[in-house]
């Protein structure tokens, strides 16, 4: 009998592993269609060619003076990032760049990590060359499974700085947390390790959560933001949770005076 129960134990165990290992692109990336297509004026329509081809496609949205700073966005594993033209005046002047992810909005391709971090070196290469900004000014800024992008590309390239919303140590970590019953540290193949990242990262950081985030326990927040080794500030948003922080008022005002501080 005992030995029946354990078969039938190890074999779940293994049937789990497997489905989890093979269809975890369908548990962490959440593609979302073209919710609006942003018509405002001064909104230009970008594409950017990813390394392998794949056309990636977002919005520019000018902001005050020549060669303004420019802000690069990286939205969250189920956010088609249109919406954030509607808050382009909330950025202290500076320009914004938006692009879907592979596979979300009108962008082609299929997410997974790898395709993300490469991405986001040529979305850096494509910001730089804009004529409306200045190279010398960009930040990434990064939000939940984002701020694993953001986190990338501020290691590899130099920045202005960097704003993380909802960020985690790693994708490994916040699983683990969730799933103490699984070896997801031998499950997960995208693991969006930011914490061994973050000590050689000298640019200023602006770290945003939620108070009541379920998603992305504080803790795991914390734990990151105490490993980045340049200039650093912790805000934290009360009543907000992972969802509701950019509903609160908190959030923009940070942000704001976070890029006026290093324009």
């Amino acid at each position: 009998m005992i030995a029946s129960i354990i078969k039938i134990l190890a074999g779940v165990a293994i049937g789990v592993f497997i489905v989890l290992w093979f269809f975890q692109e369908h548990l962490i990336f959440f593609p979302r269609s073209l919710a609006s297509r942003p018509v405002r004026p001064g909104v230009a329509e970008v594409v950017v060619v990813a390394p392998d081809g794949s056309k990636l496609r977002g919005w520019f949205l000018r902001g005050e003076g020549a060669r303004a700073p420019l802000v690069i966005y990286f939205g969250g594993n189920a956010e088609e990032v249109s919406w954030l033209s509607e808050a382009a005046d909330r950025f202290a002047g500076w320009s914004l760049l938006l692009l879907n992810y592979r596979g979300y909005g009108e962008s082609e391709g299929r997410p997974s990590e790898e395709a993300l971090l490469a991405d986001s070196l040529a979305i850096h290469e494509f910001a730089k060359a804009l004529p409306d900004v200045d190279p010398e000014r960009i930040v990434a800024m990064g939000r939940s499974l984002g701020s694993g992008v953001a986190v990338h590309l501020a290691a590899e390239r130099a920045l202005r700085g960097v704003i993380l919303v909802s960020p985690y140590d790693s994708l490994v970590a916040v699983a683990a947390h969730h799933y103490p019953f699984l070896p997801v540290s031998l499950m997960l193949r995208h693991r969006f390790d930011s914490f061994s990242r973050a000590p050689r990262i000298d640019a200023p950081l602006l770290c945003l959560v939620a108070a009541d985030d379920r998603v992305v326990p504080v803790s795991h927040s914390r734990t990151l933001f105490q490993a980045w080794r340049g200039r650093k500030t912790w805000r934290e948003i009360p009543r907000a949770d992972h969802d509701s922080i950019a509903g609160e008022p908190e959030y923009w005002s940070a942000i704001a005076d976070f890029l006026k501080a290093i324009r």
